[in-house]
């Protein structure tokens, strides 16, 4: 079996699964090397791993021999960068969301992957390869709930992550471009349009720290698409039950909700509490599956050298989504998209 030999940069939480993943649970692919800026990171999966070949400089792991792809797992600062790097390179490349901060960067991105059409690229929406995402799909596809015309999303981040959240929140671009670029994707995807406009509110309400930031620990988006549809989104670091992924999309016959009680597994706890359904508790836990699912259909797509479905045009459109609600936040004004 041909293997797909990879490096990744960015060994964080997210790019740790990853790594993890691709060195020992895609059997078609290969953990080459790993780029990561903090030496502990790369001792670890040296050490742990037996991983041989490691960089502290991305441009260096760039002229590592016999790669295939690139896995960028990076802060949302760098992905631009790191894009633009890889693809110069000649590499294949999977990049997390969002594609960049800077919406110049951005459409600048999406210039160059478009110019280098003969490389695979996929942007990191792993809720699109989630089994719960993908049965709602088919079922409005399969007209179950008639004409879909309003989402309404609930990302919640548990509140005990709240260091982390702190932590990152200098390079994450905001609450919007974080956590709700993913339920903007998942909206075009559902309604198969684009947005038209964007109203986003917000503040700080337990946690004063991200004011340093320009940012808040509480956000609500209401969006209007190009056929009159709708959206409305939630997104919270304060969340105390656990992680608490929820989605609904309401037709014209029906409606459907993803993720509604965000239960751990099938087990119910009685006791002098009484009736308990444990949450998970983040979200390497509820995306577990499709975390590796996606990265799979990226060694798949090199393999079988075509296209995934997921584009470098949605990274654009819902970071713009994301861009414009960070925005109207800030200038407290109603934003529209060209």
């Amino acid at each position: 079996m041909k293997k797909v030999k990879l490096g990744i940069v960015g060994l964080g939480r997210l790019g740790k699964q990853h790594a993890e993943n691709i060195a020992f649970r895609i059997p078609n692919a290969e953990l080459t090397c790993a780029c990561s800026i903090i030496k502990e990171e790369l001792d670890d999966v040296k050490r742990n791993w037996g991983l041989k070949y490691t960089y502290g400089s991305f441009e260096d792991m760039l002229n590592h021999d016999d790669l295939d792809g690139i896995v960028i797992a990076s802060s949302s600062t760098e992905h631009c960068k790191h894009i633009k790097s890889a693809l110069e390179k000649g590499f294949n490349v999977f990049s997390e969301k969002p594609l960049g901060i800077n919406i110049d960067e951005v459409h600048e991105t999406e210039r160059i992957v478009v110019s280098h059409s003969d490389k695979i690229f996929q942007v990191g929406f792993m809720r699109r390869y989630d089994s719960s995402y993908i049965y709602a799909k088919k079922k409005i596809e399969e007209g179950y709930i008639g004409k879909p015309f309003l989402i309404r999303c609930y990302g919640l981040d548990p509140v005990k992550a709240i260091k982390g959240a702190v932590a990152f929140s200098e390079k994450s671009g905001g609450i919007f471009l974080d956590m709700a670029i993913h339920d903007f994707d998942l909206s075009r995807w559902y309604l198969k349009t684009e947005a038209i406009s964007v109203y986003a509110v917000g503040g700080c309400f337990a946690f004063d720290v991200f004011k340093k930031y320009n940012d808040v620990d509480n956000g609500a988006a209401l969006i209007q698409f190009r056929n009159n549809s709708m959206a409305m989104f939630y997104v919270s670091r304060t969340c105390h039950h656990g992680y608490h992924i929820e989605t609904e999309i309401v037709g014209t016959e029906g409606s459907l909700r993803i993720g509604t009680t965000p239960v751990k597994n099938l087990v119910t706890v009685f006791n002098d509490s009484g009736s308990i359904n444990e949450c998970v508790s983040g979200f390497l836990e509820r995306f577990e599956q499709a975390y590796l699912n996606e990265l799979q259909e990226f060694v798949n797509c090199i393999i079988e050298n075509r296209k995934p479905v997921v584009t470098v045009y949605d990274g654009v459109r819902s970071t713009e989504i994301a861009y414009a609600a960070t925005k109207s936040y800030r200038n407290n004004e109603l934003v529209f998209l060209g």
